[in-house]
């Protein structure tokens, strides 16, 4: 390559470098401004006008190295700042992300505090209730993957429940941790605007709030694991549960997220799992089970998913109490067997 011809690569590298910087910094000073509400859009405007400067001065101008490292500098100062912005566990919550779950496992005893079962009237109508609940991990019996879409088909909400032979069930759910009146957004979960959570919960709580009361599509599916590998990755739940409560860390949309640390912790479990891009895309996730085996196979994956779908049983079970509303969620899912109390209509 000649010498102009490797100065042409440079230039080319460090425009998209300013490019990159400019679009995350404006974003970055956006949604997390430290100059306040009021200079948020003044402060992000800035920032693109000095990249946007620095990208006409680099292509051109002459002085395009003094260009560089004056941005450079203001990259620096951008970055520190950034470093300084850290997650906190003590924030005005809301009242459903307000107590993260712990564990305590003895022997075969788990014991685990916070346990949500708020009855739902509506999202913001509710009455809270935190358990503290004892389960014994010798009846541990069945683990079942819900994917909630709300998104369409790419994107969707893990949700993990472990069932124990006297008919419980605790259902594990990593979200956004929400402080009072903050909205979601997707872009936002890219820079540090909310922590994450581990809740703990009942199914009547966990399930009916997206199927009832949120009218979200909810899918069950069995998954096929041996029972060391189950209590296996219950005992990771709380492991980074406990970790998670003790120091907080950020949520993030792409790598930090319900699905991508659900399988985190089946590779604690089973480290041979192979990464794959249904993980990142959430929607895709039970497609990556069911190709590895983890799912009922007797079926195509279009038919399981399909017999999957949950969310008209759970409304048409709203009145059942629990164990009843986890029974009746089962009735012909691929891979569960059959309850006789659910096809009586039995309370």
């Amino acid at each position: 390559m000649t010498r102009r011809g490797a100065r042409g690569a440079a230039i080319g590298i460090l425009a998209l470098a300013i490019l990159g910087f400019g679009v995350w910094g404006t974003l970055a000073v956006w949604f997390r401004s430290p100059l306040g509400p009021a200079l948020q859009a003044p402060a992000a405007v800035a920032w693109a006008l000095l990249s946007l400067a620095a990208l006409a001065v680099l292509l051109l101008s002459s002085r395009r190295w003094t260009a560089v490292a004056i941005y450079a500098l203001a990259i620096a100062a951008l970055l520190g700042w950034w470093s300084t912005i850290h997650p906190s566990n003590h924030r005005d919550w809301a009242v459903d992300v307000s107590r993260p779950a712990t564990g305590e496992i003895t022997g075969n005893r788990l014991v685990v505090r916070n346990v949500r079962n708020f009855d739902w009237r509506t999202e913001a109508d509710m009455t809270p209730r935190w358990e503290e609940r004892s389960y014994d991990l010798d009846k541990l019996v069945s683990v079942d993957l819900y994917a909630d879409y709300w998104a369409g088909e790419a994107i969707a909400h893990t949700i993990v429940s472990f069932g124990f032979a006297d008919g419980t069930y605790l259902a594990w759910s990593i979200e956004l941790r929400r402080r009072q009146k903050q909205a979601f957004s997707a872009l936002a979960g890219f820079f540090k605007e909310s922590e994450l959570i581990y809740i703990a919960a009942d199914e009547r709580d966990a399930i009916r709030l997206r199927t009832n009361i949120r009218h979200e599509d909810l899918r069950l599916y069995r998954l096929k694991v041996p029972a060391a590998t189950a209590r296996g990755f219950l005992e990771a739940y709380v492991a980074e549960a406990n970790a998670l409560a003790a120091k907080p860390v950020w949520y993030n949309t792409l790598t930090s997220n319900c699905t991508t640390l659900v399988f985190r912790m089946a590779k604690l479990v089973e480290p041979g799992i192979p990464f794959d891009w249904r993980v990142l895309l959430s929607g895709y996730f039970p497609a990556y089970a069911y190709d590895r085996g983890a799912l009922d196979t007797s079926l195509p994956f279009a038919e399981l998913a399909r017999r999957s779908r949950i969310s008209q049983r759970a409304i048409e079970a709203d009145d059942a109490p629990q164990p009843l509303f986890s029974e009746l969620l089962r009735v012909d899912i691929p891979g569960i067997a059959p309850c006789e109390r659910c096809v009586a209509g039995g309370s």
